[in-house]
C-alpha cells in the first residue's frame, strides 16, 4: 500500500492539519511571548487541551505506529473540536473503534434486491462499502447509466462512474461539490476499511485523475448519507434529487441509495424518465 494509503501517516497527518485549523483566540489560551510562526495551535497547546504529553503529541503527528487508547483519541477528539464525520474518520485511522466481523458484501442480499425492484418508480440502488452496485431498479438505471449494456460488471461502482466515466463528467451541475463529497466519503470509507486491498486498488486509479487527487490532499472526510444533486440529463433535461442512504441492520455493508425529486418540476422529469423506462 502507498504511503497515501498509509494509516498511521494519514493520522499524523490529519491530526496536524486539524490542529493549524483552528484559531487560539476560540480557545482562551495565554498569550505567549514568541511569536506564531505557524497556523492554529501549537502541539504544546494540543497536549494541554487533551491532557496528555507533547512528545506523544509529535509521535502521533510523524506517524510512528504508535495506537492510542480510546481515551487518548476522545481526548484529542475534544481538543481539536472534530466534527461528528472527522471523529468517526479519526477512531477509525487509530483502530480505536471496534471492527464488524465477516467479509465485505459482493451480492447483494436477495430480500435488499426484491426492495430495490419496488421502490420504483423510486430510483433506488444497493451498493456496498467500496461503492460496488449490487442491485438497481431501472430507474437508477436511466437517471445514470444502463449498467448492463454499457458498463462491464468491474465497473458497475458508483465512485468510479462519477469520478472517472468520461460522459459523466457534465452530467452534475455543480461537479466540484459532487467531487469533492464523493473524495469525502471514500476517504471515510477506506478509514473503516484500511485493509480491503479492493478499496486500495480503486483509490489508487482514482488518484491518477488531477481533481481526484488535489480534493484527496486536502484531507476532508465525510459519512453523511444524506444530499442533493443537479443533474443534465439528455433526454428530459435539468432536474434536482434528493438522496437517502440507508443501512439495512441485518446486512450493514449494504446500504440503500433513494432518489427522490427536490420539487414539482423535477418530479415531473422524472415521471417522464419512468415512462420512457416502462415503454
Amino acid at each position: 500500500m502507498s504511503d497515501t494509503l498509509d494509516p498511521d501517516r494519514e493520522l499524523g497527518a490529519f491530526l496536524r492539519t486539524r490542529r493549524e485549523r483552528l484559531d487560539p483566540h476560540d480557545f482562551g489560551l495565554p498569550e505567549r511571548r514568541q511569536s506564531r510562526r505557524t497556523p492554529g495551535l501549537r502541539r504544546e497547546e494540543v497536549a494541554e487541551l487533551a491532557g496528555i504529553s507533547v512528545d506523544y503529541v509529535v509521535r502521533l503527528e510523524q506517524g510512528r505506529g504508535l495506537h492510542p487508547s480510546v481515551n487518548v483519541v476522545e481526548a484529542l477528539a475534544r481538543a481539536l473540536r472534530l466534527a461528528p464525520d472527522e471523529r468517526t474518520y479519526f477512531f477509525d485511522l487509530a483502530r480505536a473503534r471496534s471492527r464488524r466481523a465477516g467479509e465485505s458484501a459482493t451480492a447483494a442480499a436477495a430480500p435488499l434486491a426484491r426492495l430495490v425492484a419496488d421502490l420504483s418508480p423510486l430510483p433506488a440502488m444497493l451498493i456496498n462499502h467500496r461503492f460496488d452496485i449490487l442491485a438497481w431498479n431501472s430507474e437508477m438505471a436511466r437517471l445514470q447509466l444502463d449498467f448492463d449494456t454499457r458498463l462491464p460488471p468491474s465497473r458497475h461502482n458508483s465512485a468510479w462512474l462519477c469520478l472517472m466515466r468520461p460522459e459523466m463528467r457534465d452530467y452534475y451541475l455543480d461537479r466540484d461539490r459532487v467531487v469533492r463529497e464523493g473524495v469525502a466519503h471514500v476517504r471515510a470509507a477506506w478509514a473503516a476499511h484500511p485493509r480491503d486491498r479492493a478499496l486500495a486498488d480503486l483509490i489508487a486509479e482514482f488518484s491518477t485523475d488531477e481533481d481526484f487527487a488535489r480534493v484527496w490532499a486536502e484531507g476532508d472526510v465525510k459519512s453523511n448519507g444524506r444530499g442533493s444533486k443537479t443533474m443534465r440529463h439528455p433526454e428530459v433535461g435539468t432536474f434536482s434529487v434528493h438522496f437517502e442512504t440507508l443501512a439495512p441492520l441485518g446486512d450493514r455493508d449494504q446500504h440503500l441509495v433513494i432518489g427522490r425529486p427536490a420539487d414539482d418540476a423535477s418530479r415531473r422529469a422524472l415521471d417522464r424518465l419512468s415512462a420512457t423506462t416502462a415503454a
